[in-house]
């Protein structure tokens, strides 16, 4: 982009059920574009009605819409977004603490250039019925969960270490491994409490860089709810240095689980609510191989992170017989297939589309009657597999040392070390992630396919 207004403009205005938004503004209704789940949003005024909270939680959907309904441009990144948003006490959302904190979070996430306008509503929210919960009297931080392997095993160490003072918060739909206690209550925070769907006009955007600002939200307001202090991030090193360390063409930084946005978050957070809210990463320093291991060895018979699904591919992409399969080659598949084997943990090929990655040609690494091969997965695939391998080699690249130490200098204000020793544990957490991945392709073979896509000899 030569010059920042010739940014794609995008004007959202949310309205309450049966208004209308002014001429040029794409309407998004509450309650048909934004859908609240009465039982989900209970869990979430388990002690009493906070309208702020539900203020937040419809930032969090309305941002998400934005989000999906402008396509970035082909030639740079950014977007020009302008927010209508109702809320119960527009002064408060207008002050320059809260203005300022949630603007400089939103950019920094996803690079792109916001105007959020918080207006009166007309009626105030109805408030869910309370229900009876379980919650700890004394939590100490809460802990977002979803499918994924990260958050199994990350939740699994923290509860080793701390106990029932961790609280779970479910970032996915799936509710139904959400236990209650002995008295029949039910945990709070059991799923995201609302749906975003499209207006008129479908949903075009998948890059999908307001997720980080949604996961915060709801484990933000998870803790304050709680009054506890701390959010522990499950992210490994891989997944939440990695995507801002090497980027993919034109693309922004990733910093959706980063350190840089997730300090931007508690600024926001104790602008609006009045507490401080640190985000922690325990696995921040780590592979998500290292991190697999440290889990099995908690209890070397569980088999629980076989159930987990790190592919964000939907059943029409990823099915075989009817049956919903992860598909193996994105990134997020490939990154569980190396850390899985890092960890020493045997997984059945079965559970993916591709099975075989040590096929030479791609499409026979597809399992037998899977059809539906398109051009988007070979790229997916490719796109993946040199991710892992461009960050397997930073630490050996001379051009990128200036780069290495100013994501250094970055961190170090943000998580309050000495450059010099984040330098060190960036260097650690690279220098393992290379071996994890060099002894995967070793088990692939030199003639895999992903050994022809990045150069790869034995």
């Amino acid at each position: 982009m030569s010059d920042e207004d010739d940014l794609p403009l995008v004007r959202i205005s949310v309205v309450e059920k049966g208004r209308r938004a002014r001429s040029g503004w794409t309407q998004c209704e509450i309650g048909t574009n934004l859908v609240f789940s009465a039982e989900p949003l209970a869990s979430y005024f388990f002690a009493e009605w906070e309208p702020v909270i539900f203020d937040a939680l419809l930032l969090a959907a309305a941002v998400e819409f934005c989000d999906k309904t402008q396509r970035r441009p082909a030639l740079g990144w950014g977007r020009d977004i302008a927010l209508n948003l109702p809320v119960h006490n527009p002064a408060h959302w207008r002050s320059k603490a809260v203005h300022d904190s949630l603007h400089d979070a939103l950019e920094l996430l996803t690079g792109d250039r916001w105007q959020v306008t918080f207006v009166n509503r007309k009626k105030d929210a109805p408030s869910p019925q309370q229900g009876l919960f379980n919650l700890p009297t004394e939590a100490l931080g809460v802990v977002p969960f979803s499918d994924g392997l990260d958050s199994r095993a990350v939740g699994a160490l923290l509860a080793k270490e701390h106990g029932n003072k961790i609280v779970r918060v479910r970032l996915g739909p799936k509710t139904s491994d959400r236990p209650k206690d002995g008295h029949g209550r039910k945990e709070p925070f059991t799923a995201v409490p609302y749906k975003v769907r499209p207006s008129e006009r479908r949903f075009v955007e998948s890059s999908a860089r307001s997720r980080g600002f949604k996961f915060a939200v709801l484990s933000g307001l998870a803790a304050y709810l709680a009054k506890a202090n701390k959010v522990f991030v499950p992210e490994s090193g891989q997944g939440a240095l990695g995507p801002a360390l090497v980027t993919v063409g034109q693309a922004y930084e990733d910093f959706r689980n980063h350190p840089r946005f997730t300090k931007k978050m508690s600024a926001f957070l104790k602008a609006l609510l009045g507490r401080d809210i640190a985000f922690e990463f325990p696995r921040l320093w780590y592979t998500k191989g290292e991190t697999l291991a440290a889990y099995a060895a908690l209890n070397s018979r569980s088999s629980e992170w076989r159930i987990t699904r790190s592919c964000w591919q939907d059943n029409r992409q990823v099915s075989v017989g009817g049956h919903r399969r992860q598909c193996g080659i994105c990134a997020a598949c490939m990154l569980r297939r190396m850390s899985l084997h890092a960890a020493g943990l045997d997984e059945s090929n079965d559970i993916y589309i591709w099975e075989n990655l040590a096929a030479a040609d791609f499409a026979d690494g597809a399992a037998q009657g899977f059809t539906k091969i398109t051009r988007a997965q070979r790229h997916y695939a490719i796109a993946g597999a040199l991710h892992l391998d461009h960050l397997a080699s930073l630490r050996r690249a001379p051009h990128f040392d200036q780069s290495l130490d100013f994501h250094a200098f970055q961190l170090a204000e943000v998580i309050g070390l000495p450059e010099k020793e984040i330098r060190s544990k960036i260097d650690r957490l690279l220098l393992q992630h290379e071996r994890e991945w060099t002894e995967f392709m070793a088990s692939l073979g030199p003639k895999s396919f992903i050994a022809g896509w990045v150069g790869w000899t034995q």
